[in-house]
């Protein structure tokens, strides 16, 4: 019966917004979010989405006596807390407000913070403080560009602030010289953040962990902490970042047009900043009273209300308090407060007159906590996402005068967010005491995480390479060559530089059937390659060696081998037929020459008898004679290195450069004969075998060497021995990762308090972990997971640090590889007489192909480190397989008349 008239039905209904309606606007918020992160895209952004540089929240560790000042609406309020680091249980503080004049916030800056500063110094006064050194942090509710924590440039008033002189400058710099100007040297301004963080850093210390905070009061705001590569405004890409929506300014483009209502468009006209910040204007508690008023002076002007009264008064801006509208709302006597209201203003209200004001004001609240909880879905769904969590546990912290006061915009505004984003369990977390705590917080959370960003620098700073350092490394590489290419220094070298006997590389005219075997371990294969004009076609086939026959006879194992290769022939229907064979060996040999190397000693588990010192290639004939396999035709022993380069040397001629960098890690290129003083003759070209894994054994790296690789050293099975392997092969990194996390534990950097007793196990942090968790656009809850699954039960703090140290390492790791591979490509430049030299290099390994970012550090150093080269780099498709075949047609094709 009450809303039977038209008129005001289409007042209620043009305020109500159904569910699909509430949608379109989190999606709408959601990409104006996207739009204020992206760096393309921020300037022109409604939603700023601004970098706070407050990276965590607080762990209670947070010790000291702090000074907290803010800026409220009329006053300003000084705040002394003294944390006692133990995990908030006893904090001491001490309050005091001062009320502000009103002429103050249209005035100057300068008087403005002047009066900011003498509060401070009368807070000062009264707690007898003496000259203790202070750091300060500061609550300043404005839009602002944070630079970095203590450095913020205004970028508009608002809330009936104008003062002059103060837009486009740092807040932080001003208040600093107004305290300055008191003589008050002892206090440092370090922080500075607006009430929405400061709510979330409040909320956090009463028992509940807040990662979202939203403040609803004259104006409103949300901050919550996102994964910092989703912001590309910050340099800063692991961890989090706190970011300050300003969502106030949503829909200043027009978003919002659908929704809006005559009585929000003459609010925004009468505002003193009309087309802005329109989503505040129809949340705000500055302006709920606005919208009510014009409802009520439209209804009034179409005789739906105050029938007989003079509704001038209600023309004037004002007159309806949000106040009164929350009274109205809520008390149990609403319409009696309704009445109260109107009469207030001259007016002589119906009892049907009371109802229908009441409904207005219930409508527009509502219309308020809904539009807030689409804003928060998307935030809260963004989340989410970017976590890419199923579901996403969550406290908000919640402050402001709109939800503290009224019940029916609190239940709205959770039953919303509910069904907005109901892949979030959403905790609201009232703020009891404002934001006052919340900035003491911030402000001894940037000492404290700025000593342990100091000691992490300084634990990690050998680790990490400038480019002078590099040079040495790339130098000492050069000379190491240079040591291992002479006949009469190449005993004493530590980089062997051994000749392959492999003299040229494919050039696209090899034709024929030829037979593969690489034998590297407890599996071999046998391969037979096709080599023709429209490709390179392969069968292979995986044989097992049992362990007994690795540890029995030389004699068993070769005959084994050969009965395999038999097999395959036969299944390949090629029995009768003499194929040359390529022949992949990867145990240490001697190689006298292109089909003959002399085993030096047997590794991975083999220990067949009668081998050692002998022919491999000979073994290998004369159990393929035993076998009555007829003469097996060897021509060419090499190892997967050598492989690697021939196999993407068939598809790139320009392949002149063989890299491994997967488990162990190995370097081979094509040298001038000339300069191979280990064999003779000057013509040509010679496959120089690097095995540059041992640079560094003579000494010659140890200024490289940190601590925890002479800790991973110690306890591998040939000490002292493969150094430079050791520092960039997927065999070690992860057991660094895991000395240097052992060295944050028992600084108290990581996981603190927390027992983690598996991190001593040895080999516990594979590398693979360290590709996962670099992984582009991983969560730290995902790393978080990644560490629980070790029983490592790290924070998002923690797992940010480990983050950073799998990336120091593998990047140290990839710019060493880049200084040998500069050495490399240096000498061939400079052995050829050119001013630039075209090159590629084919490269094979897991650590190459399987992490995120290792090949592009590895390129972008050696641009740097080389930049008269210009470097390929292709990966290689079964090195050791086609890539021994091609050895041995190379050799037949230099074989023909």
């Amino acid at each position: 019966a009450l809303t039977s008239c038209s008129q005001v039905k289409r007042a209620l209904l043009a305020l109500t917004l159904p569910l699909e309606t509430l949608q379109a606007v989190k999606t709408h918020m959601l990409q104006a979010m996207h739009m204020g992160l992206s760096r393309q895209t921020h300037a022109q952004a409604n939603v700023q989405m601004l970098p706070t540089y407050i990276y965590s929240t607080p762990d209670g560790t947070e010790k000291g006596d702090f000074l907290v000042v803010e800026l409220c609406q009329s006053q300003v309020r000084t705040m002394w807390l003294s944390l006692p680091g133990n995990g908030n249980q006893s904090i001491q503080e001490m309050y005091r407000t001062f009320d502000m004049p009103e002429d103050m916030k249209k005035g100057t800056g300068e008087a403005l913070f002047d009066f900011i500063a003498q509060c401070v110094q009368q807070f000062l006064s009264g707690i007898g403080s003496g000259q203790h050194r202070f750091s300060l942090g500061f609550i300043f509710p404005f839009r602002c560009r944070q630079m970095q924590l203590d450095k913020a440039e205004l970028i508009s008033w608002a809330k009936d602030f104008s003062c002059s002189d103060v837009e486009g400058k740092d807040v932080v710099q001003l208040l600093q010289l107004a305290i300055n100007k008191q003589e008050l040297y002892h206090v440092n301004v370090i922080a500075l953040m607006n009430d929405t963080v400061g709510t979330m850093m409040t909320c956090s210390l009463e028992g509940k962990h807040c990662e979202v905070a939203l403040v609803v009061d004259k104006g409103i705001n949300c901050c919550f902490m996102a994964e910092a590569q989703l912001v590309e405004m910050v340099e800063e890409t692991s961890g989090q970042t706190c970011i300050n929506t300003e969502w106030g300014c949503f829909g200043d483009d027009g978003t919002l047009s659908d929704i809006l209502t005559p009585y929000d468009e003459r609010v925004d006209r009468e505002s003193s900043r009309p087309g802005e910040k329109r989503f505040e204007k129809m949340v705000g508690t500055l302006y709920l009273g606005e919208i009510v008023r014009h409802v009520l002076i439209s209804l009034a002007a179409e005789k739906e209300l105050f029938v007989g009264s003079n509704v001038v008064v209600l023309r004037t801006k004002g007159v309806f308090q949000t106040q009164q509208i929350l009274r109205i709302i809520d008390s149990e006597q609403g319409t009696a407060e309704a009445k109260a209201a109107v009469e207030a203003l001259g007016l002589h209200p119906s009892e049907r007159d009371c109802c229908r004001v009441q409904q207005v004001c219930r409508v527009v609240v509502s219309r308020a906590a809904a539009l807030c909880a689409a804003g928060l879905a998307a935030v809260l769904s963004l989340m989410c996402h970017s976590r890419k969590l199923e579901q996403l546990p969550v406290n908000v912290a919640v402050d402001g005068e709109l939800y503290h006061s009224c019940s029916r915009f609190r239940e709205v505004l959770r039953n919303v967010t509910e069904l907005l984003a109901p892949e979030c369990a959403v905790t609201f977390v009232p703020s009891v005491d404002g934001s006052g705590r919340g900035a003491a917080f911030v402000t001894a959370l940037s000492l404290r995480l700025a000593e342990q960003r100091h000691e992490v620098n300084q634990l990690l700073a050998p680790l990490r390479l400038g480019r002078a350092e590099l040079e040495r490394v790339q130098a000492l590489m050069r000379q190491e060559m240079e040591l291992g290419l002479g006949r009469e220094t190449n005993a004493t070298a530590s980089v062997r530089m051994l000749p392959t006997y492999v003299c040229g590389t494919p050039d696209g005219t090899e034709r024929g059937e030829f037979l593969a075997l690489d034998l590297g371990g407890t599996n071999f294969r046998v391969l037979v390659v096709r080599v023709a004009e429209d490709g390179i076609h392969m069968a292979n086939k995986i044989y097992i060696i049992p362990t007994a026959v690795m540890q029995g006879t030389g004699e068993a194992l070769f005959d084994h081998i050969i009965e395999c290769i038999m097999d395959f022939q036969q299944k390949q229907d090629l029995m009768g037929q003499v194929l040359p064979l390529g022949f992949t060996f990867s145990f240490p040999c001697q190689q006298l020459g292109l089909d003959k190397a002399v085993l030096l000693s047997w590794t991975k588990g083999f220990s067949a008898s009668g081998c050692v010192g002998q022919d491999v290639a000979q073994l290998l004939r004369e159990a393929a004679q035993r076998k009555q396999a007829g003469k097996g035709r060897v021509v060419a022993v090499v190892n997967d290195t050598v492989g690697t380069m021939m196999s993407c040397s068939y598809d790139d001629p320009k392949c002149e450069i063989g890299l491994i960098v997967g488990t162990g890690t190995n370097a081979c290129y094509m040298e001038e004969m000339c300069n191979v003083g280990t064999v003779e003759g000057d013509q040509g070209r010679m496959c120089i075998n690097m095995e540059w894994g041992a640079f560094g054994d003579n000494g010659c790296l140890d200024d490289f060497f940190t601590h925890f690789d002479q800790l991973v050293d110690e306890k591998t099975i040939n000490v002292g021995k493969q150094r430079f392997e050791k520092l960039i092969s997927g065999m070690y990194l992860g057991e660094i990762v895991r000395h240097i996390l052992l060295a944050l534990v028992e600084k108290q950097l990581l996981f603190r308090d927390k027992p983690c007793p598996k991190l001593q196990t040895k080999d516990i942090f594979q590398t693979k972990f360290l590709s996962t968790i670099e992984m582009e656009g991983l969560a730290l809850q995902e790393v978080q997971t990644i560490l629980q699954d070790l029983e490592l039960h790290a924070s998002l703090e923690d797992s940010a640090l480990v983050r950073e140290v799998c990336q120091t390492v593998s990047r140290r790791a990839a710019h060493l590889c880049a200084a040998g591979l500069a050495a490399v490509v240096e000498k061939m430049r400079e052995n050829r007489g050119l001013a630039r030299l075209t090159v590629t290099v084919g490269v094979d390994g897991t650590l190459y192909k399987m992490h995120p970012h290792f090949s592009r550090n590895l390129q972008q150093t050696l641009r740097d480190l080389a930049p008269n080269c210009a470097v390929t780099f292709l990966q290689s498709e079964d090195g050791s397989g086609k890539g021994a075949a091609l050895v041995a047609a190379v050799a037949c094709r230099g074989a023909e008349p």
